[in-house]
């Protein structure tokens, strides 16, 4: 495999998202198993799904929350986690806010349960996924538990035993290609970042070509 390739795309990635919104809603129906296992065995009083794209974990967040967040920097995606939340009936459960993963827009210790999926890899700079993990810590609730995600470079496209910076192409059904820029984690930087913020660690594990961690403020 040649090198990977240097990031070119927008370093802004909700405008990408805003982009392809609809056409990446269509191919993302259904939530990650990993993520329904650990939604599944838990509960709170607000639960939050930073990252929140079109909705699909937010939804799980609803069977176990009495009320659920979904925060997302691309106005597109939530306009379509909107849509879906409307279509399946659990609109007036879930409050949708535009927000940024480095500042998230909720008061501290708040939220009970959370969900940080495929996204803390999409932020451009180890100091910004830092500084994201530090506010995820600061919303959770005392005693209140998040499951977040990162691709890794176990997955079985990829040759680097280390972390690497990218960009991942989505090609539009007109044709028109958009680049999305990924921060790819070696599972011990995965680590190493999550001990440097905030956040206490319950668990590491790989699964799926993606590393998850179970985490407590």
């Amino acid at each position: 495999m040649p090198d990977p390739p240097t990031p070119t795309g927008d370093p802004a990635p909700h405008r990408v998202y805003d982009r392809i919104a609809a056409h990446f809603s269509e191919t993302r129906a259904h939530p990650w198993p990993d993520v329904t296992d650990f939604v599944a065995t838990r509960e709170g009083a607000r639960g939050l799904d930073l990252g929140c794209g079109n909705g699909r974990h937010a939804e799980l967040l609803v069977d176990q929350c009495e009320t659920v967040i979904g925060v997302d920097a691309s106005t597109g995606l939530l306009d379509q986690a909107r849509v879906r939340a409307t279509e399946k009936g659990y609109a007036d459960a879930l409050a949708l806010v535009r927000g940024d993963a480095q500042l998230v827009p909720l008061a501290a210790d708040t939220i009970d349960l959370a969900v940080y999926v495929a996204t803390l890899h999409h932020l451009p700079s180890r100091a910004a996924r830092i500084d994201s993990l530090d506010e995820l810590a600061r919303v959770l609730a005392p005693a209140g538990e998040a499951l977040i995600s990162v691709w890794s470079t176990t997955h079985e496209r990829f040759d680097p035993d280390t972390g690497f910076d990218t960009t991942v192409e989505w090609t539009l059904p007109g044709g028109d290609v958009e680049d999305r820029f990924y921060h790819i984690y070696d599972p011990a930087e995965f680590r190493a970042d999550l001990e440097a913020s905030a956040l206490d660690i319950v668990t590491v594990d790989e699964s799926g070509g993606n590393s998850y961690a179970v985490v407590t403020s």
